[in-house]
């Protein structure tokens, strides 16, 4: 389903989920991307061949990541089917990943490994942790993708933020013989470790979360939920002209 410049996906978590566990680490590799309304924003100031849009393009799958926008869709008539990266993460080390698969992490930092291999007993968790500034820094990201690539994982979970994340997953798919699938999941493992607290449930269906964030670190926030995420509105009127 075409938004806002974006194909997504129309798979609910369930079905996401049955995808993720028969993917075995022989396949070639391919990843998914969760876009949210930050994501869409930044998106559409960008030439449709820059590296970004490439990366989000090559994806296998694009899954919306934000109920904010999923109920912009609905209001315009198109539906889309929110399975946000944080989820999935919980879902991964709780029943998708089996005993003795490899996890590759890209970024969190050096503790996670351990509590990710006892949350879930029987995996092997490898981790590559990037300098930062990554976004600037072509050359580290290559290293990031090097790293994933040898690893041989099952699964490649990239946490370093967008669109560095997104980034990283397309050039490992352009390096040849890859395997495994990629996440790109945001701060869902800082969710998970608990670095970071999730909205309560209530809003989180209220479309809410971004609030929850923003009241939590105005400072990291203000500028994306009251400057530039603001500018969605400007993007779906202009969509619902077309």
């Amino acid at each position: 389903m075409d938004y806002l410049g974006l194909s997504f996906e129309q798979l609910d978590e369930q079905a996401v989920a049955k995808l993720l566990r028969s993917r075995g680490a022989d396949k070639d590799f391919a990843y998914l991307v969760t876009p949210n309304v930050d994501h869409i924003v930044r998106l559409s100031k960008l030439d449709r061949d820059s590296a970004e849009r490439t990366a989000y393009r090559h994806a296998a799958w694009r899954l919306c990541d934000s109920r904010m926008l999923s109920l912009l869709a609905s209001l315009q008539g198109v539906r889309l089917l929110v399975v946000t990266g944080s989820d999935l993460t919980v879902r991964l080390f709780d029943d998708i990943a089996a005993a003795g698969d490899h996890i590759c992490l890209i970024g969190g930092q050096p503790g996670d490994p351990a509590f990710l291999e006892a949350r879930r007993p029987g995996i092997r968790v490898t981790q590559h942790i990037p300098p930062m500034g990554l976004h600037e820094d072509e050359a580290a990201r290559a290293a990031a993708a090097r790293f994933a690539a040898a690893s041989g994982a099952r699964f490649v979970l990239i946490a370093v933020g967008s669109p560095q994340q997104e980034l990283i997953a397309a050039a490992i798919r352009d390096m040849p013989g890859t395997r495994g699938t990629g996440l790109c999941v945001g701060a869902g493992l800082d969710f998970l470790t608990g670095r970071e607290r999730r909205a309560p449930r209530w809003m989180q269906r209220l479309a809410l979360e971004w609030l929850h964030r923003l009241l939590s670190n105005p400072r990291r926030f203000w500028r994306r939920y009251l400057v530039e995420g603001p500018r969605i509105f400007k993007l779906a009127w202009q969509f619902r002209r077309r």
